[in-house]
């Protein structure tokens, strides 16, 4: 039986910023408004995409036409500006339970990678650029990507600069090489195709956005209520840049079923 193109897509967003300076180049990373952690993560859906995507354009117009929700600020702005669409970090409480509800009865799975906001390692690793930071934790996500199928679809959330081609290119070269050091032997057989959208073309990045928004609270304010709630769809969390687990017996900064995040995995903010 020929793969069937659910097999070989997968939807990717993110949650938190990529900022660390503000003027001065003082940094500013903890401060009110900035996070400490950049997360991307991807979805990957088990059943048709079709169905999915008349599910949550249907919620959507729900929020719309409900007279409850009529006079909310957040949502009277995003159908004026342009159009509705569920976004965790924006959305009141009602509408976020009603999206999370939602989200767990659908078949899918969700990875993430969580990367710290360290300013001597991004100044250093990533040469103080966004765009860098971004295509290294993407490359995380893809190195394991790289022999399962011919083709492997990644559709991705729009996000200025670091959504450029060139720049995806860069997260996937990393990738390769990322996969042949720990591979040699074995030989690259899948093309990566980067599909740039945004959420009103395509609602399924709504759900990759919800699973991201879950992860950084636990990470941003050790609130694991959202994530445990969605968590047995939940395949694997990286935590990238913890270094103080790097080389321990069983590989304690990843995460999964058997493995799962908690309160303990909120990290502080650095010092500057």
């Amino acid at each position: 039986m020929g793969k069937k193109i659910k097999d070989y897509h997968r939807f990717l967003d993110e949650s938190g910023d990529t900022t660390f300076f503000g003027k001065r180049k003082r940094i500013i990373v903890g401060n009110p408004g900035i996070s400490k952690t950049f997360i991307l993560g991807m979805v990957k859906f088990k059943t048709d995409f079709e169905e999915i995507r008349r599910d949550i354009i249907e919620l959507q117009n729900n929020v719309v036409s409900d007279v409850f929700y009529k006079d909310v600020p957040s949502i009277k702005k995003r159908v004026n500006k342009y159009g509705f669409y569920f976004h965790a970090k924006d959305d009141i409480p009602e509408v976020r339970e009603k999206f999370f509800r939602y989200i767990q009865t659908v078949n899918c799975s969700f990875e993430a990678v969580v990367g710290r906001k360290i300013p001597d390692l991004y100044i250093n690793k990533h040469q103080s650029n966004e765009a860098y930071f971004y295509a290294d934790l993407l490359s995380h996500l893809l190195k394991n990507k790289l022999q399962r199928h011919e083709k492997f679809v990644l559709n991705i959330s729009s996000r200025g600069k670091c959504t450029k081609n060139h720049n995806l290119e860069l997260s996937l070269a990393k990738a390769k090489q990322r996969f042949s050091a720990k591979k040699p032997e074995k030989d690259i057989i899948t093309k990566v195709v980067f599909n740039v959208q945004n959420h009103l073309v395509e609602p399924l990045l709504n759900i990759a956005d919800y699973f991201c928004w879950s992860i950084q609270k636990v990470f941003e304010g050790g609130n694991v209520r959202f994530y445990n709630f969605l968590s047995h769809q939940i395949s694997q969390v990286i935590d990238l840049y913890d270094s103080d687990s790097y080389g321990k017996e069983g590989w304690p900064n990843y995460y999964g079923p058997k493995n799962k995040l908690t309160s303990e995995n909120e990290i502080s903010p650095p010092l500057h």
